[in-house]
């Protein structure tokens, strides 16, 4: 399992991770949304605002709410027909088993709801979701997320793959996860074993800078990669994080070198206190569209849009072809004539 993890003001204070003088905002700040800093990702900050300092860190601008931020800026809540559930799309939902992290972004679409001491589902709320799963027939994919779902024991894990299994109209397993390179001494054999299914099992991995990919991370991808789990890579796009060609390039490139598929660059989503990492969308479009060429194109993601409100996921681009002028543009930004 991983080391210890900084989780009070105090503590960052001792850590020189935030001056005394900003202590006590930064207090309001922690009663209002969690904190973990664990060893691994603390080992990488070389500064406070450095990429990984600037994810983890708690910072007085949060307690600061934009007016085109929300609480709930996906629409969860209004989508959740049981605890534990969100259905969205007619034929995926998600399955929230707890809300608890091995790290708590600042930048979190669910910083309202996520933090360690809440959000297990206990075995009739668990039950519950489980029945919704078997009764909706049009389900074939469930997106295990929270939180995150490998913070649960091998166990517990091992219990719901397993109902899930049994579920004959569901067909794909997918979990979403920051914790192999967050807490990388987490997946453990028994814990791997605990995802092993006749289904389609898939996991999506969550990194926003190359640097997050150390040697133990890496170790940790390739014991999920030896049971024959393919993975994905989620990132959001992030001021001061990654919002140059050069470090998407370098992510990217992380991430497919340790056999990991970029799947979704997001457009950062916009819950209360965010408004520092926002990179706007056509700052966005340009980033993606200078990497065109740039890089193979299993380092290609697609860049997306969870439209505010629960309306569902859209790409953004960037485009190459003019239908008005039946002209179509090289990586290089030149124009050619559609054939």
């Amino acid at each position: 399992m991983g080391g210890s993890t900084l989780r009070s003001p105090r503590q960052l204070v001792r850590a020189g991770l935030i001056p005394e003088t900003i202590l006590d905002d930064v207090e309001q700040v922690a009663a209002r949304y969690a904190t973990a800093i664990p060893d691994t990702f603390l080992s990488l900050i070389e500064t406070p605002d450095d990429p990984v300092g600037l994810q983890v860190i708690p910072h007085p601008d949060e307690l600061i709410m934009a007016p085109s931020e929300r609480e709930d800026p996906i629409g969860d809540d209004a989508l959740s027909p049981v605890p534990g559930i969100v259905h969205r799309y007619e034929d995926r939902a998600l399955l929230k088993p707890l809300l608890i992290c091995p790290l708590y972004c600042r930048f979190c679409f669910r910083r309202e709801h996520v933090g360690p001491d809440g959000g297990l589902l206990d075995e009739a709320a668990l039950e519950t979701a489980l029945g919704w799963l078997r009764t909706h027939e049009q389900i074939r994919e469930v997106i295990l997320t929270g939180g995150d779902p490998l913070m649960l024991s091998a166990r517990r894990l091992a219990h719901i793959v397993r109902a899930l299994d049994d579920i004959p109209h569901v067909t794909t397993i997918r979990i979403h996860s920051r914790v192999p390179l967050a807490d990388p001494g987490r997946i453990t054999d028994e814990l791997t074993g605990a995802m092993e299914t006749d289904k389609a099992m898939w996991l999506v991995l969550h990194a926003n800078h190359e640097r997050e990919f150390t040697e133990a991370g890496r170790a940790a991808l390739r014991r999920m990669q030896r049971r024959g789990i393919p993975l994905l890579g989620q990132s959001v796009l992030l001021r001061g994080v990654n919002d140059s060609v050069e470090a998407l390039e370098g992510l990217f490139r992380a991430m497919v070198e340790n056999r990991v598929k970029p799947y979704y660059l997001h457009q950062l989503d916009p819950a209360p206190g965010t408004a520092r990492f926002h990179v706007p969308v056509e700052e966005g479009r340009a980033l993606l569209q200078g990497l065109r060429g740039r890089v193979t194109g299993l380092a290609w993601p697609t860049y997306i849009l969870d439209i505010p409100g629960g309306f569902g996921k859209v790409p953004l681009g960037p485009d190459y072809l003019d239908t008005g002028s039946g002209m179509v543009q090289d990586p290089s930004g030149r124009w050619h004539e559609l054939p």
